[in-house]
């Protein structure tokens, strides 16, 4: 757990940038990478949490096998579901509060059992071992985005 905390402060050190945007990199603001990034975390824990250990099926999956393998998400390739999909722009205290939550999550998931699982839309069903390194991937992945919208000039920021 101690690497998804590194990274919520990462993700927490980018909030007074939240507004900051570079439509050569993404549309999206680094507020929204941030937010998505957190509901994704908020939401898939809460899964877990949620999750009938009894009922985890492991399935044969190429495409997470793949992504196992090259452990990175390419860009611009996958949607985000509209659970995940932030719909208005966050303020400094939503993201701050989801950032709260978020951390008492990522401590909470040490107290469950290794067979919680979450069901992906691509991966099919995530054991809680499997569901950890997806959600340092995923945010890697946005925190990656966000380091390129910093990076790159633009008139706009």
């Amino acid at each position: 757990m101690k690497q998804l905390h590194k990274i919520l402060g990462q993700i927490e050190s980018h909030i007074p940038q939240h507004e900051k945007v570079n439509p050569q990199v993404s549309p999206a603001t680094i507020g929204w990478q941030i937010d998505h990034s957190l509901l994704v975390i908020n939401s898939v824990i809460e899964q877990l949490k949620n999750s009938n250990p009894e009922h985890y099926k492991w399935r044969f999956n190429k495409m997470r096998i793949f992504i196992q393998i090259i452990n990175t998400i390419p860009r611009g390739k996958v949607r985000a579901p509209k659970l995940v999909n932030p719909m208005e722009m966050a303020t400094i205290e939503d993201l701050n509060f989801k950032l709260a939550l978020a951390k008492k999550n990522i401590s909470d998931l040490e107290k469950l059992p290794t067979k919680s699982y979450f069901t992906h839309p691509m991966f099919g069903d995530l054991k809680l071992k499997t569901t950890i390194w997806f959600l340092k991937l995923h945010t890697k992945h946005h925190l990656k985005i966000i380091t390129d919208i910093l990076k790159i000039k633009n008139p706009e920021t």
